[in-house]
């Protein structure tokens, strides 16, 4: 949303902490009435709605800062308060297992949504894997995190990111060094 003499900056900040139910009890309300009177407003809301959507089914560990950053943020806020820096006592992570699917597909599941049927999982090929041709049953999604991969005549590197359509159909997906990738898609995706 742009800011306009009507919408500033505050009002997109404000929509955006509603989406994300980040705002304190008694702001609620009034974000709710300016958006029941502002259609700009409303529309702005539901274009975050399933950004928000896919990021609350992912594990918390996936979206948490790493501890480095936090160091970071800490001594700048104690340097900017005069404080002494707060230090959060180390997490104790919780790992899912890596599965080995197939020869030389290992997969580590993030998240299921039963109801909408979509997985998001880190997928790993070790060098030299083809996984199977396949046909899309819904919009699939996938971020290289490293390594290189081939999808039909398409060459990814780390930070790539590419969407398939449903009913589309990649026929040969492939690592030549080895790679990772986060996945989101379809459990009605068809091997071929």
């Amino acid at each position: 949303m742009t800011a306009s003499s009507d919408h500033d900056r505050d009002h997109v900040e404000r929509v955006s902490l509603y989406a994300l139910h980040a705002l304190p009890a008694g702001e609620a309300s009034g974000v709710q009435a300016h958006l029941a009177a502002c259609a700009e407003c409303r529309r702005e809301l539901e274009t975050l709605r399933p950004t928000i959507r896919a990021f609350v089914s992912w594990p918390t560990d996936v979206l948490r800062a790493p501890a480095s950053l936090w160091e970071r943020l800490t001594r700048r806020i104690a340097t900017e308060t005069g404080e002494d820096p707060f230090v959060p006592p180390p997490r104790q992570r919780t790992e899912s297992e890596w599965e080995e699917v197939a020869p030389g597909i290992s997969c580590k599941l993030l998240a299921t949504d039963t109801e909408e049927h979509r997985v998001s999982m880190l997928v790993r090929l070790a060098p030299g894997t083809d996984y199977p041709p396949h046909r899309h049953g819904g919009v699939e999604e996938l971020h290289l995190l490293d390594g290189e991969l081939l999808i039909d005549d398409k060459k990814l590197y780390p930070g790539d990111f590419i969407r398939a359509e449903p009913g589309s159909v990649d026929h040969r997906v492939w690592s030549e060094t080895g790679c990772t990738c986060v996945l989101i898609t379809s459990t009605n995706d068809e091997l071929r």
